[in-house]
C-alpha cells in the first residue's frame, strides 16, 4: 500500500465514514483509514458480538508486509499478539496426480541472468533429465524443505539470504482484536449492535443512515460494507448484483476445526487435494487451522466433515463450523455512496491466501481514489475498474489449480479437467506449453515465478524452451545450475529452525 494525498479538494468538508461489520477486513479497513486519514475524519465501526466472523482467512501472502509498514507495526509483537508463524509458500498435495507434491514459495527462484530467465536454463536440463526439482533452486522452498526460517539479510546483498519473502499464519479473531485495539487507540468510534434498517436518501438512492435494533439512528456520508457474505449494505439495501463465477470453481462449501498442534512447526501452508476439493493446514503457534473445502454437488456436507477429522494431525478443539459461499464478486465494488471490502465485496475459495489481500487491495485502492463530498462519478467507476481486475487476475490463477490435472479418480475432478476456461487463463496455458514463456500482465498479483511454479506444479510440461538458452553452452549450464543450489543449500543450513526463530523473537505468552 503507498501513501496517497490527502483525498478531497480545498474547502471539501471531511466525510462522516461508517464502517458496517468488524472482523478482519472491518478493523483492517478502520486501521488504515485511521492511521492515513490523521484524525480529520470521524470513522465509526458498527458491529455485533452476536455475529460471528468467517475467519478462513489465516494465512497471508508477502504483500501483507506494505499493510504492516502502513501502519508502523512492531512484528514481533504482532506476531505474539495473534500467536503467528512465518509462511514462506504453499505446499500442494495429490493436485496434478495423487502422490504428487510440489511447493508454490515466495520470492526468487534461482538468478537472473541477463539473455533468458532462470528457469529456461533449469527447463532445458531438467527437459534432459540432468537438474533437480525446481523447489532446490529457490531459498524459500528449499528452506521449507528443512522446516528453517529466518528474516531476510540486507545486509548480504549478494546470498539469497537477502531473498528470502514471508508471510504470515495467525488466528484471525485474534489479529481483529489486535488492529481494533490500535484502530480505537486512534480515534474510530465502536458502536455495538444490530443493525434493523438502512435508510436511503431520496433523488439519489444512497445510503443516508442505519438504524440499530436499539433504536440508535447512525447517519454517514460514505459508508463500507465489511458484513461479509451478508453484504448488507451493498446487495441488501442497493441490490448490486453478483457476478457468479463457480461454473469455474465449483466448490461452494467449507467445513472448519481447529486441532492441536502436532509434528514440527513448519512455515508454509499445506493444500491438500481430495475427492470433490481440497483441504487446508495452516499452522499456528497454539494450534492448527484446518478446513475441508468441497461442491456439495459430487459430496455431502457429512462426508466432508468425516473427511476433514479423519485427516487431522491433533485433536479437534471445538466442532466442525460450516461455511457456504458462491465464487464469484459484485458487480459493482463501489456503488452510489457504498464501498464493499472483504466478503461483502466478493468471494474466491483460499487456496492461494488471497482472501486478505483483496481486503488490502480494496483499502489500497479506496485511497488512491477517496471521494470529495461529490462522490464524482469518475472515481468510483475507476475503482469499480481496477477491482474488477484484480478480482479476475486471482480468479484465473486460482481456476488453474483445478483444470490443470490429470485427476481422473472422480466425476468432480473429471470436470475440472474438461471445463472450458477463461481465454486469458488458456492462453497462458498454451503459451507455456510450447516453450515455457510466462508473463505477468501489468500489476498483477501473482509474479511470472507463481505462474511457473504451478503452472509446472500441475503438470503442465512445455514441449521445448526458449531457443536464446542455446547460445550457452550445456557443461556452462550444468554448472550454472549446480552453483545455485550449492549456495542456496549451504544458506538453509545456517537458518534456525522456525520453531526456534519463534521460540527466540517472537514467541507468544504462554497461556493462562
Amino acid at each position: 500500500m503507498h501513501k496517497p494525498e490527502m483525498p478531497g479538494p480545498p474547502g471539501d468538508r471531511p466525510l462522516d465514514i461508517v464502517i458496517v461489520g468488524g472482523g478482519t477486513s472491518g478493523w483492517m479497513t478502520a486501521a488504515a483509514l485511521a492511521k492515513m486519514l490523521q484524525g480529520r475524519y470521524r470513522i465509526t465501526l458498527v458491529e455485533s458480538d452476536e455475529i460471528g466472523t468467517i475467519g478462513v482467512g489465516e494465512a497471508t501472502i508477502p504483500m501483507i508486509a506494505l499493510f504492516n509498514r502502513l501502519l508502523d507495526l512492531d512484528e514481533n509483537e504482532f506476531m505474539r499478539q495473534t500467536q503467528g508463524t512465518f509462511k514462506l509458500g504453499i505446499e500442494f498435495v495429490n493436485w496434478g496426480r495423487l502422490g504428487d507434491r510440489y511447493l508454490h514459495g515466495f520470492g526468487v527462484v534461482g538468478q537472473e541472468n541477463a539473455t533468458v530467465d532462470f528457469h529456461q536454463y533449469w527447463l532445458k536440463q531438467s527437459l534432459a533429465g540432468k537438474a533437480r526439482g525446481l523447489e532446490h533452486y529457490s531459498i524459500n522452498t528449499a528452506a521449507c524443505l528443512s522446516h528453517k526460517f529466518m528474516r531476510p539479510r540486507p545486509d548480504m546483498p549478494n546470498s539469497p539470504l537477502s531473498q528470502i519473502a514471508y508471510a504470515f499464519h495467525f488466528d484471525a479473531s485474534l489479529y481483529a482484536r489486535f488492529l481494533r485495539d490500535f484502530s480505537q487507540a486512534r480515534g474510530v468510534t465502536r458502536i455495538e449492535g444490530r443493525i434493523a434498517d438502512v435508510a436511503l436518501r431520496e433523488g439519489d438512492g444512497h445510503v443516508a443512515s442505519l438504524t440499530l435494533q436499539s433504536g440508535r439512528k447512525i447517519e454517514g456520508d460514505l459508508f463500507i460494507d465489511c458484513s461479509g457474505f451478508r453484504a448488507l449494505l451493498i446487495e441488501g439495501a442497493l441490490k448490486t448484483g453478483y457476478e457468479d463465477w463457480s461454473h469455474w470453481l465449483p466448490c461452494d462449501r467449507a467445513v472448519a476445526v481447529p486441532c492441536a498442534s502436532a509434528g514440527e512447526l513448519l512455515p508454509y501452508t499445506r493444500s491438500t487435494a481430495r475427492q470433490a476439493g481440497w483441504q487446508w493446514r495452516i499452522p499456528l503457534q497454539h494450534r492448527i487451522g484446518n478446513g475441508h473445502v468441497f461442491c456439495s454437488r459430487y459430496m455431502s456436507e457429512d462426508e466432508a466433515t468425516g473427511i476433514l477429522l479423519g485427516n487431522l494431525d491433533g485433536a479437534p478443539l471445538a466442532e466442525p463450523r460450516p461455511i457456504r459461499f458462491t465464487t464469484g464478486k459484485r458487480r459493482q465494488a463501489w456503488n452510489r455512496n457504498v464501498v464493499s471490502i472483504g466478503l461483502a465485496c466478493g468471494f474466491i475459495e483460499p487456496l492461494e491466501s488471497t482472501s486478505i489481500h483483496l481486503v488490502q487491495v480494496g483499502i489500497a485502492h479506496l485511497l488512491t481514489y477517496f471521494p470529495g463530498t461529490g462522490f464524482d462519478a469518475a472515481d468510483r467507476d475507476r475503482y469499480n475498474q481496477v477491482m474488477n481486475q484484480e478480482y479476475e487476475w486471482v480468479r484465473d490463477f486460482i481456476i488453474l489449480h483445478y483444470k490443470a490435472t490429470e485427476r481422473s479418480d472422480s466425476p468432480f475432478w473429471n470436470y475440472c479437467r474438461e471445463m472450458d476456461v477463461p481465454a486469458t487463463l488458456r492462453q497462458r496455458i498454451e503459451l507455456f506449453r510450447t516453450h515455457g514463456r510466462v508473463w505477468r500482465e501489468g500489476n498483477e498479483l501473482f509474479t511470472k515465478l507463481s505462474w511457473l511454479q504451478v503452472l509446472h506444479g500441475q503438470r503442465v510440461r512445455p514441449a521445448s524452451y526458449h531457443p536464446l538458452t542455446d547460445l550457452r553452452s550445456e557443461p556452462e549450464i550444468q554448472a550454472y545450475l549446480e552453483e545455485v543450489e550449492g549456495v542456496i543449500q549451504a544458506c538453509v543450513d545456517v537458518m534456525p529452525t522456525h520453531a526456534k526463530f519463534i521460540a527466540d523473537h517472537c514467541a507468544a505468552p504462554a497461556a493462562t
